[in-house]
């Protein structure tokens, strides 16, 4: 038998694969274009201080994509076996449980690690240009990829401990926030609340990979370089101790057994915290059925609406804190600028991933064709998830627009300079708030119709209404002002910014939330029905 026959058939697979080139091409020029815009933008720094610009921006870029891409690629491989039943049919074979691990490890992260591949030659760029040295640059590579690996294995690890796709993504971000985070969060906490010096281990920083990454550059290795290989020991010790633990599990808990009585109980006492006692159920169930069916089926969790409170609490403790820490005014400009983008944020990125999540799950199980050949019309489904939603957010809705404007007003009313472009910037983004939502709500369900799982309908959502606009801004941004420091023309004044950032929210809203708006209202059924039609090739 070969040796890792679903690691070496999954190779053969994706070399035959036209995005597997495509995608390593398309990351190339995207680094190569970040890159042109570093440059564009220290055009009058020293070269070697130019260069370190340019390499530190694209490995801060690299190590976000790390933390993210390997998690992201392996969060629902086994968990969707198990959804699926098609698990057990893997260990009816010689096959043994590494052999799937690594199989799905291969199978799912070949892609993403050849986009790592192709920012390699970009970040050796900045070596050729004499900014950074051969020692720097290889240690960047080397903490790279371990971080990638790492990512990987925290995905492959929650998701043999998952059957549901929502739990084993939140399992995943849970899992890496504990192995990565947690110590090292203790660690900052000790020297925080210590005495001054403050009493730092630095045992404790060890197993994240930030950590490694800092002591990658020059300016820290040479003092420190005990710590940074400890650091990349243990984080690649983590990774194979998870890929061991994921392959011991695996064999032994893809079967369906009968329920313990302690995890029987403990299921119904989440179902009971999540839907509410019988009681409350069925006094829920009436009430929403009375209204909109399709409403009972979003909004039947009355936990929900709470934990959108219990997030505006969130921030609302950490505007605290950090008022306390900073020892400023509650109407200080920056702590509130910030506290808005959190909150628009927060309800921004919450209402992409709830507007089609339901939708994208009855899509994916194949419930939704059922609901469509029941006496529901198209009109009464959206307006069953339009009311979920705002049984949700419409509350925090309202008190984040409050809040904002106490804040935009007190804001202007307290600033020496310009009292007008604080009421301008804040105005402007509430405008924005309330566009973006609109947007997101039929962008996302148009997605979640034709999307593979609800979290790539999530994910194309926002990148294409939230990231694309911020990144149209920055490009635009430093290419101006590369311009006119090249021309030596004066900076443009506040407005610019300000016309900017709303034109090209405007634009991006329309770009994508009217055509989503007119394919839902025209073309729902024949876009949730796209998937079982097969077209005949023509001769």
């Amino acid at each position: 038998m070969t040796f890792l026959p679903i690691v070496q058939r999954e190779l053969l697979v994706a070399a035959r694969r036209h995005t597997t080139y495509s995608t390593r091409l398309v990351v190339a020029l995207v680094s190569i274009v970040i890159g042109l815009f570093f440059y564009v933008a220290n055009l009058r720094t020293p070269k070697h201080k130019l260069a370190h610009y340019i390499f530190d921006g694209i490995s801060v870029l690299a190590l976000l994509y790390c933390l993210a891409a390997g998690r992201r690629s392996t969060a629902d491989c086994l968990s969707e076996e198990k959804r699926e039943g098609t698990l057990g049919l893997l260990f009816l074979t010689k096959l043994r449980g590494y052999d799937v691990i690594l199989g799905k490890l291969v199978a799912t992260s070949v892609n993403s690690f050849f986009c790592l591949l192709a920012i390699f030659p970009v970040l050796a760029v900045p070596l050729l240009m004499g900014g950074i040295t051969n020692g720097e640059f290889w240690r960047m590579v080397l903490v790279l990829v371990n971080t990638f690996l790492f990512s990987l294995a925290v995905g492959i690890f929650s998701s043999t401990l998952s059957q549901n796709a929502r739990r084993a993504m939140g399992a995943n971000f849970l899992w890496f926030l504990l192995l990565a985070f947690t110590l090292p969060a203790c660690g900052l906490a000790i020297a925080y609340f210590t005495s001054s010096p403050p009493f730092v281990l630095p045992e404790l920083l060890f197993c994240c990979p930030v950590y490694s990454f800092y002591l990658t550059f020059a300016a820290r290795y040479p003092f420190e370089a005990d710590h940074f290989w400890w650091s990349i020991g243990i984080v690649h010790s983590l990774t194979w101790l998870l890929i061991i633990l994921s392959s011991r599990i695996l064999p032994r808990i893809w079967q369906d057994r009968p329920a313990e009585k302690d995890k029987t109980r403990l299921r119904d006492r989440y179902q009971r915290w999540l839907y509410g006692n019988p009681a409350k159920r069925k006094a829920l169930r009436k009430r929403l059925l009375d209204i909109n069916p399709f409403l009972w089926l979003a909004a039947r969790a009355w936990l929900k609406p709470i934990t959108a409170w219990f997030s505006l609490g969130i921030i609302a403790i950490w505007w605290l804190i950090v008022r306390a820490i900073l020892k400023s005014d509650w109407h200080e400009e920056m702590l509130s600028f910030t506290t808005a983008l959190l909150l628009n944020s927060l309800l921004k990125l919450w209402v992409a991933v709830e507007a089609g999540q339901r939708l994208a799950d009855d899509q994916k199980l194949g419930a939704l064709e059922l609901l469509l050949s029941t006496p529901l019309t198209v009109r009464d489904i959206l307006r069953g998830q339009f009311l979920a939603l705002r049984r949700q957010f419409l509350g925090p809705l309202i008190f984040v627009v409050a809040v904002e404007l106490v804040l935009t007003f007190a804001v202007s009313s307290h600033s020496v300079f310009e009292p007008s472009r604080g009421r301008a910037f804040g105005i402007a983004s509430l405008c924005l708030l309330v566009v973006d939502l609109a947007s997101l709500f039929w962008a996302a369900i148009a997605t979640a119709l034709t999307a593979r799982n609800p979290n790539q309908a999530s994910v194309t959502t926002i990148f294409r209404v939230l990231i694309l606009p911020w990144l149209a801004w920055i490009t635009i941004v430093t290419v101006a002002e590369a311009w006119l420091m090249l021309h030596s023309m004066r900076e443009p004044a506040w407005q610019f910014y300000l016309y900017l950032w709303v034109c090209l929210g405007l634009l991006a809203d329309a770009a994508f939330g009217f055509p989503a708006w007119w394919r839902v209202r025209t073309r729902f059924r024949e876009l949730a029905l796209q998937r079982l039609s097969t077209s005949k090739p023509t001769n």
